[in-house]
């Protein structure tokens, strides 16, 4: 399934889009994509219900507002330095063990809701990432049975500030966590959509011109790998995600280096995962 949520900011509900692209609100199905959902086996009990009730549900409009596909979750874990060319490009050695930081769910806004450059900001880049949404509580995973933690699947902008990031004191959170810094979706994919998550083509470009262009089997990595290692230092809680990394052709990397200003416009993309665009806008007091 392609699980949706639809509707103004802090006001949506639930929806499926459909393999023909049509899209519908399963409100009366009564749960939304929340921690309790994935806790409570709500993807198997919403296809059961879908198998007796799809067609009594109501058409959502395709200019409807997406939001997260996901209610907004305790926590969004990324993995830095996930690809060998992304960490040449920073000037940064291939880590020996998954590179952690978080990024604050405060950040999470809809696929295609602008993106707001953050006050005082010189230095927003773009990241196209794999983002994988844990479906049960995960504590001391091992690699072998880590898949069966897995929900699905969405596509992530992993936003970042440079200059918060790299050249300011302390940990890299403070410029990866920005309002509008992590829009996901425009979908999240249940597992099945997604059977190999190692080969899926991914992409990303800034105003039609291609920036990044790679393919998840370049992970430093695995899927596997990320989950049973951050899983021996957290518990991952269901509607969690994991941010996988980026590839090379951020703006850090490029020469020489450009980043994002009002009116720019970035579209990224993941097979399977469908694409979303934002417009970069300036914040306003």
């Amino acid at each position: 399934m392609k699980l949706i949520r639809f509707g103004a900011p802090g006001k949506e509900k639930p929806g499926i889009e459909l393999d023909n692209g049509k899209r519908i609100d399963v409100s009366a199905f009564g749960v939304d994509y929340t921690e309790s959902f994935f806790e409570d086996n709500g993807i198997v009990k919403l296809e059961e219900w879908l198998a007796e009730n799809k067609e009594s549900c109501p058409e959502i409009n395709k200019d409807e507002r997406l939001g997260s596909p996901v209610v907004r979750p305790s926590k969004i874990v990324c993995i830095g330095l996930n690809y060998a060319k992304h960490a040449e490009e920073s000037g940064m050695e291939v880590p020996s063990e998954p590179v952690l930081f978080f990024k604050a769910s405060s950040a999470i806004v809809g696929p295609n809701d602008d993106l707001i450059i953050p006050k005082n900001s010189q230095k927003t880049d773009w990241e196209v990432e794999l983002g994988v949404v844990i479906g049960k509580k995960a504590s001391y995973v091992s690699e072998k049975e880590a898949m069966d933690y897995v929900a699905g699947y969405v596509l992530h902008n992993d936003y970042s500030e440079r200059e918060f990031q790299l050249e300011r004191l302390g940990q890299w959170v403070k410029g990866k966590s920005c309002d509008t810094f992590a829009p996901l979706g425009p979908f999240l994919a249940t597992k099945d959509e997604i059977p190999n998550p190692h080969n899926l083509d991914l992409w990303l470009k800034l105003n039609d011109e291609i920036k990044q262009q790679s393919n998840t089997s370049d992970f430093v990595f695995n899927v596997p790998q990320v989950i049973s290692y951050v899983s021996q230092f957290m518990s991952l809680l269901p509607g969690d995600i994991i941010s996988t990394g980026t590839p090379f052709g951020v703006g850090m990397g490029l020469n020489p280096q450009r980043y994002l200003k009002p009116g720019d416009v970035v579209e990224l993309g993941i097979e399977g995962l469908g694409t979303s665009k934002q417009v970069a806008k300036a914040y306003k007091e």
